[in-house]
């Protein structure tokens, strides 16, 4: 019997089951990364006597240690375990986060961020290889946009909890309390995930057999135009995977720059107390679920990858360049900093169904690692920039021009990727390919 032209939906218990437990990891990943940015803003800087530069610097270099576990990452999730990668990964990250409440240098404080990155910096591909074990590809987008969701979810959490305890208790506790709540994932994370469907013992037989069967005629579909060889010398030499890596790393650049930069931008703009501030900025991610749902959800329906990776960098920047221009109006600025927080990360979805369309199964997860690792050196050029900008200058405006110029890039580049991507499909398999998840 083909299951896919059964009567009765497929169960969805993948759902419920797989994608919140990846939002719960990656929740925590961002805010041992991001809550810098408090502590920035909560008197850190004037503590350890470093300049706007250093602090960009200490933001972003997190970004360098990223790039060393982003191949290795993803080839371990797809040859062996994603799920032991992941539990140990959660483990080092949260110990090293803690560990950066103790520093007393600016020294100290970009060693840890360094290795706060390498510890990091597998988990990413590794959940993408899991997300791939998990879902075909007509539902890809919208699990990949339900895991970035994590992001501004995170943001949402931590933005008030990270300005309390700073308000109450001081920046290094930011640090210290979030790093061991991080540590004590792991309990939740080691007895509910599993590799892939095969292995799950809570899936129904049909829903297994919907996911195997699924999954190995998309990989066969796809055979024909993905990369043949399962060299990495072939894949590194790959027009795509490069042009990828260059989009990403330009979205990255505007994204993580407005993480780094927020919690400052809106105490500049409100003066108000460290507070207030955690639970404004806590609004741009709120935006940001819904903007990573609708674009998720529009890429899997119409089935134009390329289309709806390209929109949010086009909408970013206008927005971020509007607040800029009506800053002297406060909370007119703001309001463009939410409408920033809707597009900032809405291109995820569909941009990371993209690499498993060109690259084959065995090394869709290198090839992720790659782009991921390449392009996050944004996340240090970005922060570093603006800092940069704001003591050449005194002022942040010009870096955040230059921001938004990465992001047109983006968006720009995206637009050139294979027709292929841009495909739309029909109504009604679009329809079908809904019912079916």
């Amino acid at each position: 019997m083909d299951i896919q032209q059964s009567s009765s939906p497929v169960p969805r218990k993948r759902w419920q089951r797989v994608i919140p437990l990846a939002i719960a990891v990656y929740t925590f990943a961002y805010m041992d990364r991001s809550n810098i940015g408090f502590a920035m803003a909560g008197g850190m800087n004037k503590e350890l006597h470093i300049s706007a530069t250093i602090m960009g610097m200490a933001a972003g270099i997190f970004f360098i240690g990223y790039l060393f576990l982003q191949v290795p990452g993803g080839h371990i999730a797809a040859r062996h375990s994603a799920k032991k990668f992941v539990a140990a990964s959660i483990v080092v990250w949260g110990v090293v986060a803690t560990l950066s409440g103790l520093v007393t240098s600016p020294t100290q404080l970009l060693v840890l961020r360094f290795l706060l990155g390498v510890a990091e910096g597998g988990t990413f591909p590794a959940m993408l290889v899991l997300i791939g074990n998990w879902f075909p590809n007509q539902e890809r987008a919208r699990a990949n946009a339900f895991f970035m969701m994590s992001s501004p979810i995170g943001y949402i959490i931590t933005s008030p909890l990270s300005g309390w305890i700073t308000h109450t208790f001081g920046w290094r506790y930011i640090f210290v309390i979030e790093g061991v709540l991080t540590v004590a994932l792991v309990a939740l994370w080691w007895p509910l995930m599993e590799d892939k469907p095969e292995s799950a013992k809570w899936l129904s037989e049909r829903e297994r057999e919907y996911l195997t069967q699924t999954l190995q005629q998309e990989q066969q579909r796809f055979q024909a135009t993905a990369v043949k060889s399962a060299s990495y010398r072939v894949v590194l030499a790959n027009f795509d995977l490069w042009r990828l890596s260059t989009i990403y790393f330009c979205y990255l650049i505007g994204s993580i720059s407005f993480v780094i930069w927020l919690p400052t931008l809106i105490r500049n703009l409100t003066k108000g107390s460290m507070t207030s501030v955690g639970f404004l900025a806590s609004v741009p991610y709120i935006a940001a679920v819904a903007g990573l749902y609708i674009f998720g959800s529009r890429s899997d329906k119409t089935g134009n990858r390329r289309l709806y990776a390209a929109l949010p960098g086009f909408f970013m920047a206008a927005a971020l360049l509007l607040a800029v221009l009506t800053k002297q109006m406060n909370w007119v600025s703001y309001a463009c900093l939410v409408v920033c927080g809707f597009f900032q990360m809405a291109h995820n979805g569909a941009f990371w169904a993209i690499p498993p369309l060109l690259f084959r199964k065995d090394m869709a997860g290198g090839a992720r690692g790659i782009i991921n690792g390449v392009a996050n050196l944004g996340g240090f050029v970005g922060p570093s920039l603006v800092g940069w900008f704001i003591t050449r200058y005194h002022s942040p405006d010009i870096g955040l021009y230059v921001v938004c110029a990465s992001l047109v890039l983006a968006s720009l580049l995206t637009l050139t990727l294979p027709a292929s991507l841009a495909k739309v499909v029909r109504q009604s398999e679009a329809k079908t390919n809904t019912a079916s998840s």
